[in-house]
């Protein structure tokens, strides 16, 4: 699964990003979930996440619940597109697996002010542990329309931010949104995460892998 996107700074200081909008599919081992060529990667990918220095981004659980309001307000819940049932119940999920696995996750767990991404942070990591980060409610605003110059600072701030290294032995984990198809990190299911190497400020990141939450459950098998 090792199928690696480079993120990294040329000389002029940009960053290259050509293979940000190339196809990479969630599913690509769904067929050979019983393969050597499926477990053995997957194994290798469970060491590399208990010795830390990735960052994972997350996207929340299932939201089926109301709708974004144009008077969206992050203080109140009505206003916006919440968990379903089955949305805690995988957010719940995800926190047990992460235990379960010992994969070590540095505190704060960072989370979208969104109610739906606090519930999915707080159901899975523990109300003591969360921080609400504003920036990645700048994660929706991609889909909006918006000018080319606020998408550019919206992902330029994404990237820098995903170049930064965790504390040594943990993994930072951050509860936000799905980007637009081709922009960002792309699509993501619910529950769905990106895990992403970050190479040190001004080095750019890789991005490792991609899993959905069955990928999770499948991890220490």
């Amino acid at each position: 699964m090792q199928n690696n996107h480079d993120f990294r700074k040329t000389q002029d200081g940009s960053l290259n990003i050509e293979t940000a909008n190339q196809p990479y599919l969630f599913n690509q081992y769904e067929k050979n979930v019983d393969s050597n060529s499926y477990r053995e990667p997957m194994r290798s990918l469970l060491d590399s996440l208990q010795g830390g220095g990735y960052i994972l981004y997350a996207r929340h659980g299932e939201a089926t619940v109301g709708v974004d309001q144009p008077n969206l307000n992050f203080q109140n819940c009505y206003t916006q597109r919440n968990l379903s049932a089955n949305g805690r119940s995988q957010a719940a999920m995800y926190g047990d697996i992460f235990r379960q696995l010992n994969i070590p996750v540095m505190t704060p767990i960072l989370a979208s002010p969104l109610c739906r991404a606090v519930e999915t942070a707080v159901l899975a990591f523990g109300q003591d542990r969360v921080q609400i980060d504003p920036f990645w409610a700048e994660v929706l605003r991609l889909s909006y329309n918006i000018s080319p110059a606020q998408q550019t600072n919206i992902l330029n701030y994404l990237h820098s931010y995903l170049e930064m290294q965790p504390s040594t032995g943990t993994n930072r984990v951050i509860i936000a949104h799905s980007f637009p198809a081709g922009v960002g990190l792309g699509r993501m299911p619910d529950m769905g995460t990106i895990i992403i190497r970050p190479l040190g400020q001004g080095n750019g990141y890789e991005i490792v892998d991609k899993l959905r939450l069955a990928d999770w459950q499948r991890l220490g098998g």
